[in-house]
């Protein structure tokens, strides 16, 4: 079994993908408008294009749940996701 997609919420889907490609060295893979706000952005590893996609979906902002998780991991200094490279 391999994971093709894994999301991640995010408030702010273009700040997200300047972070990842920017900053963390992820590349886009998909871009497709969804709605007037919301689009299906994936990035990939730039070392495994064909490997899996993170989906910075964008976290509704009237979904409270959703906002206290996120800010309460960002409070403690918990990432929500972790990766592992070979070093």
């Amino acid at each position: 079994m391999k994971i093709k997609v894994i999301s991640i919420p995010v408030q702010n889907q273009e700040k997200a993908l300047a972070f990842y490609t920017n900053i963390l060295g992820f590349v886009k893979k998909l871009d497709v408008p969804l709605s007037e706000n919301n689009r299906w952005l994936t990035v990939v590893a730039k070392e495994e294009q064909d490997g899996p996609e993170i989906l910075l979906e964008p976290s509704p902002n009237h979904f409270k749940p959703s906002k206290t998780y996120q800010k309460a991991l960002m409070e403690a200094g918990i990432p929500y996701t972790q990766s592992a490279r070979n070093v």
